[in-house]
């Protein structure tokens, strides 16, 4: 077991990386989506799209942790500067935002409906879509960082 986890020590690094990111963005996503609609009513549905602000804002405040916490733990340097290095990074980022974007309003609007109660905690259907739409995204985002940005 232990040969596999030194093996895959990157893979590991990723996960946490992500899990910590994901946290970040979770929680400012909960508190985005509980303050925004005080501020700006139509943050709920503006023209069919759900928590748009809350996800855009949360969406960027994780990222920038992973790519912090990327650089720090997970990715070696690349061939690319630290300049083009960012900008790669970024771009891939906000491709990754749209594609999480969609994938929260598809799971909004289609597939979770109902609160999902874990009798300690009770998690909304936009909890639980945003949660989803992070773990579809983040395995595409291990492997175009690894290929493209950090060249692994």
């Amino acid at each position: 077991m232990k040969e596999i986890l030194l093996r895959q020590k990157q893979v590991l690094f990723f996960i946490i990386a992500g899990g910590l990111s994901a946290i970040v963005e979770i929680g400012s996503f909960k508190m985005f989506s509980t303050s925004l609609p005080h501020f700006f009513a139509r943050e709920t549905n503006f023209y069919g799209v759900h928590y748009p602000l809350s996800n855009i804002f949360s969406t960027s405040c994780g990222i920038i942790t992973n790519y912090f916490l990327s650089i720090w733990f997970v990715f070696e340097r690349g061939k690319h500067s630290k300049k083009k290095e960012f900008v790669y990074f970024m771009v891939v980022s906000f491709f990754s935002t749209l594609l999480s974007l969609a994938f929260f309003q598809i799971f909004y609007s289609f597939i979770f409906k109902d609160n999902i109660n874990l009798f300690f905690y009770t998690l909304s259907p936009e909890m639980v879509s945003k949660i989803a739409a992070i773990l579809l995204v983040s395995i595409l985002n291990y492997s175009v960082k690894k290929k493209v940005i950090f060249n692994g």
